[in-house]
């Protein structure tokens, strides 16, 4: 019986987290009002969060250990942050004080440098989402004590977020094109 080729999920995976990304960052960098958490929150937790854990579930399959991690791992990310932002607006938990919004958003920092260096050896595209993920987590993890560096993380977050989109759609276009279209770079290793 002849095998049929396997789908890539990144393209999923990388929209999901870049159009969850650049919302949030709009509020972030403050060209929307905080008001539309309301539409961020749902995002987080399905697109953001579910359609990533599945996009890692799909990526374990064709044994690529390091898209299952990332994409599993970012997904389980946005459902927590969406959840956390939901239960102390309803009261369920305290506000998380700065401190501690700091420390959550530095450990990804931290998890994200260290994935960062697996994308030296895939395209350019990849490391730059990473690499620029990883300076935006440590931004909003000092933006818990400067207002100004919050928002600077936020147009950080808007780069970031589009560069995942980007590729999302590089992967989807050059895929169904059967060439390059649009340009991911070669791997710097």
């Amino acid at each position: 019986m002849e095998q049929q080729p396997s789908i890539n999920p990144a393209p999923l995976g990388l929209a999901a987290f870049g159009l969850t990304t650049v919302l949030l960052n709009l509020v972030n960098a403050e060209i929307l009002p905080a008001a539309s958490m309301g539409m961020i929150l749902p995002m987080g937790i399905f697109f953001g969060g579910l359609c990533q854990i599945f996009a890692g579930t799909w990526e374990a399959r064709v044994n690529n250990t390091f898209g299952a991690t990332a994409f599993t791992a970012y997904g389980a990310f946005w459902m927590a942050f969406a959840t956390m932002v939901l239960f102390q607006s309803l009261g369920v938990v305290n506000a998380v004080p700065k401190d501690g919004l700091a420390a959550f958003l530095a450990g990804w920092g931290c998890f994200t440098l260290y994935m960062t260096i697996p994308t030296l050896k895939k395209a350019k595209a990849l490391l730059f989402v990473f690499a620029s993920l990883t300076v935006l987590f440590f931004l909003l993890a000092i933006g818990q004590y400067s207002h100004s560096i919050h928002t600077l993380a936020g147009y950080e977050g808007l780069i970031c977020g589009a560069s995942a989109l980007y590729l999302s759609a590089a992967d989807v276009i050059n895929a169904t094109y059967g060439r390059e279209i649009l340009p991911i770079g070669t791997p710097v290793l």
